[in-house]
């Protein structure tokens, strides 16, 4: 197991079990002050919360997944667990904002009085709770989907509660209920543009499309400027998580090449052009793709 596993692992998982377990406690909150109100609103929105901290769950069991070492079976171990974590966490943001539109889009043609004080109450505690929750997750979600995803889910409730919040004020202090429908119908759209993003990056990498923070055509740039090499070819670069990247590539090296020279190529590509895990096959003369293939 790589160092990087070890550190990462154990970084996001105090980091999800502190986002868990704030957010399991609001949602039983909620429902609670939901009932005790009446608040049909609130213990709806307690059951979307409950299914962003299982979407949460699953983020931080696929990062527990991933630490698993390789086996004779599994070589690259369980990587790839966070990658269908984002997909799946993906699709569950797709249908709830798809409910949250439908929802908005009712309530905007026949709008309704919702609880008063209760509501905006709990719906700021909401927004409090869920950002500490995204500020856990907030630095690198840029550099894994997996972590991208459980951000994105705590960051679309943190909207919708303040929200709630805005509205409810708006609508005690002026009686417009179509307030409520209208902000979150407009919250909806915004999250369903991070969510499409999400979304297609999840399944390329689903996939093995070449991950977005790596440039295929620089790698090969780059491999081609190496002194002693005279061609690049079967070069393939795909993630086998949602934070690590593999390449193997043939270069045709006339006059060959020493460890030195593979330990230097695989330093930059890691330390520049973000890939993990190089495998560099180096000929003396271009050989085909592959043994079975036609010339």
């Amino acid at each position: 197991m790589h160092k990087h596993d070890e550190e990462y692992g154990g970084a996001y998982g105090r980091a999800f079990a502190i986002g868990a377990g704030l957010n399991i406690a609001f949602v039983i909150v909620e429902a609670v002050f939901g009932w005790i109100s009446g608040s049909l609103a609130l213990l709806a929105d307690a059951g979307h919360n409950l299914g962003d901290v299982l979407a949460l769950l699953l983020a931080w069991g696929a990062v527990i997944l991933a630490r698993r070492s390789p086996s004779d079976r599994r070589t690259y171990g369980l990587r790839r667990a966070t990658i269908l974590a984002a997909l799946i966490s993906a699709l569950l943001m797709l249908f709830a904002v798809i409910g949250i539109g439908i929802e908005s889009v009712r309530r905007l043609a026949s709008p309704a009085p919702v609880a008063g004080t209760t509501v905006i109450i709990v719906a700021a505690v909401g927004v409090v709770i869920n950002t500490i929750t995204v500020m856990l997750f907030h630095r690198d979600r840029r550099h894994d989907l997996n972590i991208r995803s459980a951000w994105l889910h705590m960051a679309a409730d943190a909207a919708v509660s303040a929200g709630v919040v805005i509205a409810g004020v708006a609508m005690v202090m002026t009686g417009w209920l179509w307030l409520d429908p209208a902000i979150s119908l407009a919250i909806a759209a915004v999250i369903l543009v991070a969510t499409w993003q999400l979304l297609t990056e999840s399944v390329d990498m689903s996939v093995d499309a070449v991950p977005r923070q790596v440039d295929p055509v620089a790698v090969r740039q780059y491999l081609t400027s190496i002194e002693g090499v005279a061609a690049v070819h079967d070069l393939h670069i795909w993630p086998t998580s949602t934070s690590e990247t593999a390449l193997t590539a043939h270069l045709v090296m006339p006059g060959g090449g020493d460890d030195e020279l593979l330990q230097d190529i695989a330093s930059t590509l890691d330390q520049r052009y973000h890939v993990h895990h190089p495998t560099i096959q180096i000929e003396h003369r271009e050989l085909p793709d592959c043994l079975g293939c036609d010339p």
